[in-house]
């Protein structure tokens, strides 16, 4: 019986305490990225996207914290705004969306039961769908992965696979956090996603044959895998087969802004912590023998 009594309480303790360790929150912000078609990691205001998202946020303790999130961004790049001059040459451009589903630790060195604010850190695991395209010269859109821009699947490149619209990354970052009350939470964060593709952007390896890329995907592959011949004064000549055309190095994108939370409870968060807590006020034993 007694057993029985503690079972119930504890049940009804969980219960009780459950939207105290839980937030949804909201995030708005901006979202860029770093690749072949950018100069620097950190981009300028011309090809930043906004990035608008949704989360279920757990407090396991008073310093660790867990959130499921959903964002969905953009990324662009044109090499009209560079300064390297192959690139300017070069004159490629992209653009994609972003789906993102998250599952993200974070971790607080001050409590924020103790102190209104606390910087912290994050890291976990991300899956995200992308599809980069771009826009020929009379305005329409052509998405990119199936004109093979570089060789991707055809028989003459074996060595070149076709890459994948879904892909994992690990995003990592940090932030500062505000108590604007007992149920609301502000953050200020900035957080990198390290990619484990090169093709974000639709750029990675050398130049193929352009009578490949015609004979198998059509005059439309060759005119937007090399568009020297738009630039006024630029040079028309398709590049020689196996010329460089992009790094082969990782893409990444990053997102940073504001992060609202609001709690499903009436008091702080702490899991496990204030379960027995909350038994005195049920009248159950916190202590059974």
């Amino acid at each position: 019986m007694k057993r029985s009594l503690l079972c119930a309480c504890l049940l009804l303790a969980a219960a009780g305490g459950f939207g105290q360790d839980w937030h949804i929150g909201v995030f708005g912000g901006i979202s860029s990225y770093s690749g072949d078609l950018s100069d620097k990691f950190i981009q300028g205001h011309q090809q930043s996207r906004g990035a608008v998202g949704v989360t279920l946020n757990y407090d396991y303790s008073e310093h660790l914290s867990f959130r499921a999130g959903y964002t969905h961004a953009g990324v662009s790049a044109n090499d009209k705004f560079s300064t390297n001059a192959e690139h300017l040459k070069r004159n490629l451009s992209f653009f994609s969306a972003l789906d993102e589903f998250s599952l993200i630790g974070e971790y607080y060195p001050i409590s924020l039961r103790d102190q209104r604010y606390s910087p912290y850190f994050f890291a976990g695991l991300a899956v995200f769908h992308f599809n980069p395209y771009t826009y020929d010269t009379t305005g329409r859109k052509y998405y990119l992965k199936p004109l093979s821009t570089e060789g991707e699947g055809l028989p003459q490149y074996p060595g070149v696979k076709p890459y994948n619209l879904t892909q994992l990354a690990i995003p990592f970052g940090a932030g500062i956090k505000f108590v604007l009350s007992d149920r609301v939470r502000l953050g200020l964060e900035f957080g990198v996603r390290k990619l484990f593709t090169d093709y974000l952007d639709d750029v990675s390896g050398n130049y193929a044959d352009p009578a490949d890329l015609l004979a198998a995907r059509g005059p439309k592959a060759v005119e937007l895998s090399y568009r020297g011949g738009e630039v006024p004064g630029g040079d028309p000549t398709y590049p020689d087969k196996g010329k460089q055309r992009g790094s082969a190095k990782k893409d990444w994108y990053y997102i940073g802004g504001l992060h609202l939370t609001y709690s499903l409870g009436t008091g702080g968060g702490g899991g496990g912590l204030n379960l027995f807590r909350s038994l005195r006020g049920t009248g159950c034993p916190a202590n059974p023998q």
